[in-house]
C-alpha cells in the first residue's frame, strides 16, 4: 500500500493549523491573564501570528518568483507566464505596514504601563480596579 501524499499541500495545511492555535492561545493571554505584562506579550504573538498569515495568504507554491519584471518591454506571453508565477506583493507590503505601525503601538503600550505601574505600583489588573485611584 502506497501512501500519495502532496508534501507542499501537507506543509501548508500545518502550517495553518499552527496559527489558528498560537493566534487562539494569544487570544487566551489577552483575555484571561491578569497581569498587563503577560497581555502585552501575548497581544505582540497576536499580531506576529496574524502577519505571518497575511503573507501566508499571498504565498504561491514553487515554481514562484518575486513580483519583479526584469525585462524593459516584456511581450504579452511573458506577462502572463509572469503573472502565473510571480508572488502576490500586496501581502508583503501590508505586513511591512503592520508590522511598523505594531512596533509603535507596542511602545505606547509599554510607556502606558510603565506609567500604571509608577502609579498604583502594580500591574495585576484586578488589583487596579479595586484601587480605583
Amino acid at each position: 500500500m502506497e501512501l500519495n501524499i502532496d508534501l507542499n499541500a501537507f506543509l501548508a495545511n500545518i502550517s495553518l493549523l499552527s496559527l489558528i492555535a498560537i493566534i487562539g492561545i494569544s487570544l487566551y493571554g489577552i483575555l484571561a491573564r491578569p497581569n498587563i505584562i503577560k497581555k502585552i506579550i501575548a497581544l505582540t504573538i497576536f499580531t506576529d501570528a496574524a502577519n505571518l498569515l497575511a503573507i501566508l495568504v499571498g504565498f504561491r507554491a514553487p515554481p514562484s518568483q518575486p513580483p519583479v519584471l526584469l525585462t524593459i518591454k516584456p511581450s504579452p506571453e511573458e506577462l502572463q507566464s509572469f503573472s502565473q508565477v510571480a508572488v502576490d506583493p500586496l501581502p508583503q507590503a501590508l505586513v511591512l505596514t503592520a508590522v511598523v505601525i505594531g512596533m509603535a503601538v507596542n511602545l505606547l503600550i509599554i510607556f502606558i504601563a510603565l506609567q500604571v505601574y509608577r502609579l498604583y505600583g502594580t500591574l495585576d489588573v484586578r488589583r487596579i480596579r479595586r484601587l480605583k485611584g
